[in-house]
């Protein structure tokens, strides 16, 4: 039976050309104020326990184009949005944008200088490990050695919750600001340490700061980005941190023959640390945060910096429309577990568990005797094969992130990483496959890197500033990194026992399980944020009280 409605809607501008699609009814929208203009809907009853979802595709053009946000050629169109269910509205299209004198870039750039130290720092260790516990007299000791390396993982586990809590009450870029401190002096301890100890400090403040900097890099970049280029620009976080990582593996080069090129290696840490306090120095404050505050000329003053003069009104009257009804303060942490916003922290945090417990981390400790298996025994060639793999794969996902979506890009990683875990244990147990045991785990093992990267790696920490809302953004990434932070140290502590225990084989199918798993729940809990204006998916997502 078809029921027609119409209903009176209030148009919302956002910071770009939008697709307009509604999320899941699962998460209460009956509380929703309507938010479209003049839009006449045409939907088929029909019960549904998931609740409606919603894709997008073009439904004819507009002729001639029009000048976006950067100046490039953007098409208006109007969108057809798919139910679950198989039914298909008719959506006004979205507001033509005049061309703007802002840009995003140079802060966005500014920002990414925290990615590519949160890298670098987790990969700077491999290479110097060696070299540094002969020079401290640690070489004899795993036991210290591998404090390390996970002390840093610790001060990261810190530095994620702590970021949050800065980030609401001094601000995104002073927290960057603030952030620069505990790297900084990181790196110089851990470049001058004559002893263990120093060096376990500096490694932890390192790690404090590389934790603070995974919570308010997305943070600032997702709050700062129009909407139309959000997902590509909150994806170059995850392309940065992979460059860290390579980076990492290229300043260790000269170590075999200069054994105290090591120090060298932290202390070159120190330059982007100090860039990056510098950048944010002159960098605007996000003017949803501003506006948060009740600073709304700042919040306009911010807005004609990032978008141009031209943009201003459309951006003011977004952050209005995303406001209305609620004057609610800051939210506490014990806020995040209430009804109200558990669900959608609870699938926060549970996309960086799958994230860690799909076996990503055990891939790349493996990777270097997978590797000699089939022949390869150069470990530098090993690891630069797999970080050339995972930056290949990121550079991939930027592209396709506001054209595929993220939902289907988390769908299509797991798959994949179900795939080729699946392909790496039958590669070390089919006695039929021994011919090729080698080469197959190879295979394996950069098919799992490339859908790592496609997905899993970068669309997390880009979707979650997307689906909370204002008031608990700050505090629920923070959390969710947290999660991420605490199982990575986790995995790290038990996997070799573990290992031992079962036998690699059987851990690559526990992983492969995890990752079937993961496809389930995002199929079933994960909404798409495409398209659509941060303010508009609050609305959506948050039910007001």
């Amino acid at each position: 039976m078809e029921a027609s409605s119409t209903c009176a809607f209030k148009p919302i501008s956002g910071f770009g050309l939008q697709s307009r699609r509604l999320l899941p009814s699962k998460f209460d929208l009956r509380n929703q104020t309507p938010a479209f203009a003049g839009c006449y809907l045409r939907m088929k009853k029909r019960n549904n326990c998931l609740g409606i979802s919603f894709g997008s595709n073009s439904m004819g053009k507009m002729e001639g184009s029009v000048r976006g946000l950067f100046g490039s050629s953007v098409k208006a169109r109007s969108v057809r949005a798919q139910s679950s269910g198989g039914d298909v509205e008719d959506v006004a299209p979205a507001k033509i944008q005049v061309k703007s004198s802002g840009s995003v870039f140079p802060y966005v750039g500014v920002a990414c200088l925290g990615a590519i130290l949160f890298g670098y720092h987790l990969g700077v260790v491999n290479g110097a490990l060696e070299y540094l516990s002969k020079d401290l007299g640690i070489a004899e000791n795993p036991v210290l050695q591998g404090w390390v390396v996970s002390t840093l993982l610790a001060g990261a586990t810190v530095g994620s919750f702590t970021g949050g809590s800065l980030a609401d009450k001094f601000g995104r870029t002073k927290t960057f600001m603030l952030d620069a401190i505990p790297l900084t002096v990181g790196a110089f301890l851990c470049a001058t340490a004559k002893s263990i100890e120093i060096m376990i400090i500096g490694r932890v403040l390192a790690g404090i700061g590389i934790g603070i900097s995974s919570a308010i890099v997305p943070l600032y970049i997702s709050e700062i980005s129009p909407t139309e280029i959000r997902g590509t620009l909150g994806s170059v976080n995850q392309l940065f941190i992979c460059i860290g990582i390579l980076g990492a593996l290229v300043a260790g080069l000269p170590l075999a023959g200069n054994p105290l090129w090591w120090r060298t290696m932290f202390g070159v840490a120190v330059i982007p640390s100090v860039l990056l306090a510098i950048g944010m120095a002159f960098s605007p404050e996000s003017p949803r945060w501003l506006y948060q505050q009740g600073r709304t000329s700042d919040a306009e003053v911010s807005a004609r910096r990032l978008y141009g003069k031209e943009r201003v009104a459309e951006v003011m009257n977004d952050l209005d429309a995303g406001s209305q009804g609620s004057s609610e303060p800051e939210a506490g942490w014990l806020d995040l577990f209430s009804s109200r916003y558990f669900k959608v922290v609870s699938v926060g945090a549970a996309l960086f568990l799958f994230q860690q417990l799909a076996g990503i981390n055990a891939v790349v400790y493996y990777s270097t005797s997978v590797f000699r298996s089939a022949g390869i025994t150069s470990d530098v060639a090993a690891s630069a094969l797999v970080g050339a793999s995972n930056v290949f794969g990121t550079t991939v996902a930027s592209s396709l992130m506001d054209k595929q979506g993220r939902k289907s890009l988390l769908l299509i990683s797991f798959a994949g990483m179900a795939a080729s875990m699946l392909l790496l244990s039958l590669s070390f147990t089919w006695k039929v496959l021994a011919p090729y045991s080698g080469t197959l785990a190879v295979l394996g093992t950069v098919l799992y890197v490339l859908s790592f990267s496609l997905g899993a790696g970068p669309v997390p920490a880009l979707l979650l500033p997307e689906i909370f809302a204002s008031r608990i953004r700050a505090k629920a990434v923070a959390l969710s990194l947290g999660m991420h932070w605490i199982s990575n140290f986790v995995i790290g502590l038990y996997f070799l026992s573990v290992v031992n225990k079962f036998g690699i084989s059987t851990v690559y199918l526990g992983f492969a399980s995890v990752c079937l798993l993961a496809v389930m729940y995002i199929a079933g809990n994960v909404v798409e944020t495409k398209g659509r204006s941060l303010e508009e998916i609050e609305r959506a997502l948050s039910p007001a009280l």
